[in-house]
């Protein structure tokens, strides 16, 4: 009898501790989804911020070609080709700024009308600045770009000329 509740309370014991562990993993796991909503949700807020000052810009008669002249920047690379680096490639386009080239980690799925790289490229054109459309991950783009030797021009953020 005495074995038997000793085998039953050591059941118990590893049950119980499965239970605590698969409970501590799912938390984690919730956490980790909560940490990502927020980093989305703060990336969004930030765009539409963004959004909302360039719409702002062209409603008072400027636009971002205006940074440009204004910087002697005639020759750009484009970092980031989701919807803010298109809006950006769409104004500048017909201007007298050359847009060379596009950087993007994801290049290999980027169709556009202009060579496509990605940040770690040794063929990277030279240009007077490079604009860094995902400005939410500013910092870290900075830094990867920094690393590549062949660059030396200076890497702006879409929200310093905005």
């Amino acid at each position: 009898m005495r074995n038997k509740m000793k085998s039953k309370n050591k059941f118990l014991m590893i049950l119980s501790s499965i239970l605590i562990i698969a409970n501590i993993m799912q938390r984690k796991r919730c956490k980790e989804k909560l940490e990502k909503n927020i980093e989305v949700s703060s990336k969004v807020i930030s765009y539409y911020f963004l959004i909302n000052r360039w719409l702002k810009l062209h409603q008072n008669g400027k636009s971002v070609l205006d940074y440009f002249i204004k910087k002697g920047f005639n020759s750009i690379a484009i970092y980031g080709y989701k919807e803010l680096g298109e809006r950006l490639y769409d104004e500048l386009k017909e201007t007298d700024i050359e847009i060379k080239c596009i950087i993007d980690k994801d290049a290999a799925s980027i169709i556009a009308d202009i060579d496509v790289f990605t940040p770690d490229s040794i063929f990277l054109p030279k240009v007077d600045v490079i604009v860094v459309t995902s400005t939410f991950y500013y910092d870290e783009i900075e830094e990867e770009l920094g690393d590549n030797k062949t660059i030396n021009c200076p890497i702006i953020s879409l929200e310093e000329i905005i």
